[in-house]
């Protein structure tokens, strides 16, 4: 297993707020100690060659890449209409839309007829439309648009393509004092863990999901339906 990180902490704009987290290098490496001969691998995903340079560095450690998961996000906020600029929508799809289907496409481009290869995208349900996340979510529905046509494309040599939709994933960002609250807007009465979209994109990973492509799950507890 590969463990991407991005290589340097990017200061925001003035008047702008990163939402996301971005682990430093020692929180990879931390990661991969505790999985079976994993690797970190460090690419900054808005540059126009981190696909191929990414693959590289994997394929350079571990052979061949079997299955793709693409998690990186960018969020940010104010993300309103009326706070909407060129740069912060091209921040948005740089890292949600666009980085994820170059490095689809580069995996692809390498497969050689190898068998049950996949994708894994990650998006989430904003991607349905919230307020106050026009784009965020905007460029996660662009993700789920890519995930449809690419799971077409690439149909015919055997790589699947699907999505993981998480609802509200307790990662560090809502606080205790809010957790209740978030939680009883939830059908299933509980917010997320990560866990619960691990899970689901190891089933999309595996032999279990063989015949299923160019699908968005849904994992969410029942938030957004």
């Amino acid at each position: 297993m590969a463990i991407h990180y991005h290589p340097s902490g990017e200061e925001p704009p003035p008047g702008t707020r990163w939402e996301h987290i971005t682990p430093p290098a020692s929180a990879a490496a931390a990661l991969a100690r505790e999985l079976p001969a994993a690797v970190t691998v460090a690419a900054d995903l808005a540059a126009p060659d981190a696909a191929a340079r990414l693959l590289n560095a994997v394929e350079d450690q571990l052979g061949r890449v079997d299955v793709l998961v693409n998690n990186a996000a960018h969020c940010e906020s104010p993300d309103t209409i009326d706070t909407l600029t060129a740069d912060s929508l091209q921040r948005h799809f740089q890292i949600n839309a666009i980085a994820p289907s170059l490095l689809t496409a580069e995996f692809a481009r390498r497969a050689h007829g190898r068998p049950a290869l996949c994708v894994v995208n990650i998006s989430t349900d904003a991607a349905r439309c919230f307020a106050g996340q026009i784009g965020y979510g905007t460029s996660k529905a662009a993700l789920e648009a890519f995930t449809r046509a690419a799971a077409l494309d690439l149909a015919a040599s055997g790589i699947r393509v699907n999505t993981v939709a998480p609802g509200p994933i307790q990662t560090g960002w809502i606080s205790d004092s809010d957790i209740g609250r978030v939680g009883a807007m939830i059908p299933l009465g509980r917010v997320g863990e990560p866990g619960d979209i691990a899970d689901a994109v190891v089933f999309l990973a595996s032999h279990q999901a063989r015949w299923i492509t160019g699908q968005t799950l849904q994992v969410a507890g029942g938030h957004a339906l």
